[in-house]
């Protein structure tokens, strides 16, 4: 099956806290490498005519902003944690400018979560400026189209909670998940990129390590991967990339992948 050209945008890089860390002054927090600034996670992916967002966190106007985004036609959630949703109530100026609601894509508990944390934009009378959102529930065995796009839920864990990778054609994006079992690994074979998350080097409860995100690259056979969802603990961009094998790379914001 053919699938559009698309290029991939990384909005984000760094895991809930962002880089610098709030009252941190480590040499990665204090570093004046621009690649050691992370937003909290999240891509832009592009076709010729389509556009969406995988994940809206908490610095979502800054990103739409530094990328100059004017038109998107959907969002895509990967799961409900804060700083994957917060920065939801952003849509409005999309709504204001594209004069229609935004349409919003995830799982049955991502999408419970968001019409919590967001009440305003679904009661039955909306006070004027209030988000306009459409949506949509994905189920973990389907995949679905947003404009040219087919997209592929890749479902993976994150310690206990239920969390959705995608797949675009050749490309998979994968973030806040500690395990991937059998079926799910299969889904990502045959993928020529792989976005994953390795949130530190030390082990950790709900994220990939460094050495436990190499080796499953390693074990898939993806020939070129990049890593998001970093901490500060990693350590600075410019060391931690000399140490990683052929092919491997740390995902900085702003790099931008075409396929």
């Amino acid at each position: 099956m053919s699938y559009p050209d698309i290029s991939i945008t990384f909005l984000g890089t760094g895991t809930s806290s962002g880089v610098p860390m709030i009252g941190c002054s480590c040499p990665v927090c204090t570093s004046p490498d621009k690649k050691d600034k992370r937003l909290r996670s999240s891509i832009l992916v592009q076709s010729k005519t389509t556009s969406v967002v995988v994940d809206s966190g908490p610095d979502f106007r800054c990103q739409m902003l530094r990328t100059n985004t004017k038109k998107l036609d959907a969002i895509v959630f990967t799961h409900p944690h804060k700083d994957h949703v917060a920065g939801l109530d952003d849509v409005r100026g999309f709504n204001y400018f594209m004069q229609k609601p935004m349409e919003v894509y995830g799982n049955e508990m991502t999408l419970e979560v968001i019409i919590r944390e967001f009440p305003y934009a679904f009661t039955e009378k909306k006070y004027p400026g209030a988000p306009d959102i459409n949506l949509n529930t994905l189920s973990e065995e389907e995949a679905f189209r947003i404009g040219d796009l087919t997209i592929l839920p890749v479902p993976v864990w994150h310690l206990h909670m239920p969390v959705l990778g995608f797949r675009f054609g050749k490309f998979t994006y994968i973030t806040d998940a500690n395990r991937i079992d059998d079926k799910s690994l299969e889904l990502i074979r045959g993928s020529e990129v792989l976005v994953l998350n390795a949130l530190r080097k030390e082990k950790h409860i709900s994220h990939f390590s460094l050495d436990e995100a190499i080796e499953l690259i390693r074990k898939l056979g993806v020939p070129t991967a990049y890593f998001t969802h970093i901490s500060h603990q990693l350590g600075k961009h410019e060391d931690v990339s000399k140490e990683l094998p052929e092919g491997i790379y740390l995902a900085y914001d702003g790099l931008k992948l075409s396929l």
